[in-house]
C-alpha cells in the first residue's frame, strides 16, 4: 500500500482531503505545521486568542487531531517556526521595507510546504506528499482547479517541477460546496468551520498593530499628484498598496481616492482622484524569480497580476530565464511591485514571477 503525507491545517479541505486519499486506497498520515510561533504573540497587546482562552493555532491543531481520530488516521506535529521566520516571514519584512507588496502565502508553498515538509514526509517514509489545495495535476503539468471560484494555482506558481513530482490535491476535482457537504456527512468537525482569511501569521488581527511589532512606523504626508497638495498624513508607507481605497483617513473625498504611488526616499504617499485614472494604469511590467513549468518558452498567454483578477492576454519577452518583460498594450489597473504575475495557457499553470517594476509607454513607473 502507498503512503501518502498530507498536511492537515484543521481546516474543511485537509479534512476531506484526507478522507478522499483513504478512500482511494493510500495509507494516509497526517502532518500539521507550526509555522508560527504563536506563544510570543503573547508579548504584543493584540495577540490572538479563542472564547476558550487559547491561541487559534491550538484550535487548529485539536480540530486537526479529531479528524484524524475520526478518519482513522494518525497525526504527528513538527514545528517549522525557525525556517518560516528565515524563509517567508523576513521575505515578507524585507518587500515591506522597500515600499512593496508581498505575498507571504506563496513563499510559504515553496519553501515550507512543498519543501521542508516535504523533507519531514519523506522521514516518515511517504511515497507522496498531499495539501487541500484547490488545484491539479494531469502528466506532469499544474492545472485550475475544477471549482474556478477556489482555484490556487496563483498560490503554487513559484513551486518547481521537481517539488510538484510526487505530489497529489486529492480536492482538486471538487468545488467547495461538494467538500463542505460532504465533511457533514461525513461527521467532521471542520465541516463548518470558516475558512481562514487574511495572512496566516497575522490571522484576525489588525494588520497595523501586527506590524509594529516588527518594522517602525515613519509618518509622513499624503500628497494629491495632480495637484501637489498635501491632503493628509500616513502611518508608514508599509501600510499602504497601490490601488488602496480604504483607510486614507482624508476627509470626505476618501472614497473617491487611491492610493497611486510612493516616494520612499521622500516618504510621501500620493494619491490621486478615481479608480480610473492615468496613475493606476500601466501597460508592462518586469517580473524577475521566474519559476517556469511549462514544457517549452511561450510568447503568448494569458496573466494574473492579482488573486482575484481574470486572465488579461499578454506577450512574453524573455530577458534571461529569471526575468520576463510581461507586455499588456491594453492597459491593466492596479499592478503592484512584490505581487505575483502568474501565467497560463488554458488551464494549465506555467509558473510565473515577482513584480519588480512597473511601466507605461516603455518609461518605468516612479512609485517603487
Amino acid at each position: 500500500m502507498e503512503k501518502v503525507v498530507i498536511g492537515m491545517s484543521g481546516g474543511v479541505d485537509s479534512s476531506v482531503a484526507a478522507y478522499v486519499l483513504k478512500k482511494q486506497g493510500y495509507e494516509v498520515i497526517g502532518l500539521f505545521m507550526r509555522n508560527w510561533d504563536s506563544y510570543a504573540d503573547g508579548e504584543f497587546e493584540d495577540a490572538p486568542t479563542t472564547d476558550l482562552g487559547i491561541c487559534p493555532q491550538e484550535v487548529d491543531y485539536n480540530d486537526a487531531k479529531k479528524v484524524c481520530d475520526k478518519l482513522g488516521i494518525p497525526l504527528y506535529r513538527k514545528d517549522f517556526v525557525k525556517e518560516y521566520w528565515d524563509y517567508v516571514f523576513t521575505y515578507f519584512l524585507d518587500e515591506l521595507k522597500m515600499g512593496r507588496t508581498p505575498n507571504p502565502d506563496i513563499m510559504c508553498n515553496k519553501y515550507i510546504k512543498f519543501d521542508t515538509f516535504a523533507k519531514e514526509a519523506e522521514k516518515l517514509g511517504a511515497d507522496y506528499i498531499a495539501t487541500g489545495h484547490y488545484a491539479r495535476i494531469k502528466d506532469g503539468k499544474l492545472l485550475r482547479a475544477i471549482d474556478d471560484n477556489k482555484d490556487q494555482t496563483y498560490f503554487l506558481s513559484q513551486v518547481s517541477k521537481a517539488q510538484l513530482e510526487n505530489v497529489l490535491f486529492p480536492i482538486g476535482d471538487m468545488v467547495k460546496p461538494d467538500v463542505r457537504k460532504l465533511a457533514l456527512e461525513l461527521g467532521l468537525d471542520t465541516a463548518s468551520k470558516k475558512d481562514s482569511t487574511g495572512i496566516c501569521f497575522i490571522g484576525e488581527r489588525n494588520f497595523k498593530i501586527f506590524l509594529k511589532n516588527y518594522l517602525p512606523n515613519k509618518p509622513g504626508k499624503i500628497v494629491n499628484i495632480n495637484t501637489k497638495e498635501i491632503v493628509g498624513d500616513h502611518i508608514g508607507l508599509m501600510y499602504y498598496t497601490i490601488g488602496q481605497r480604504r483607510g486614507l483617513d482624508i476627509g470626505g473625498t476618501e472614497s473617491r481616492m487611491f492610493v497611486v504611488g510612493k516616494d520612499l526616499e521622500k516618504n510621501i504617499l500620493y494619491i490621486a482622484i478615481g479608480e480610473e485614472n492615468e496613475y493606476l494604469i500601466s501597460d508592462s511590467c518586469i517580473i524577475d524569480n521566474v519559476n517556469y513549468l511549462g514544457k517549452n518558452r511561450i510568447t503568448k498567454c494569458s496573466a494574473k497580476f492579482r488573486y482575484r483578477m481574470k486572465d488579461v492576454p499578454v506577450e512574453l519577452e524573455w530577458l534571461n530565464d529569471k526575468e520576463i518583460l510581461v507586455k499588456y498594450p491594453q492597459g491593466v489597473k492596479r499592478v503592484t511591485p512584490g505581487q505575483a504575475c502568474v501565467l497560463y495557457d488554458g488551464e494549465e499553470c506555467l509558473g510565473g514571477g515577482i513584480i519588480k517594476i512597473v511601466r507605461k509607454d516603455n518609461e518605468k513607473i516612479w512609485y517603487v
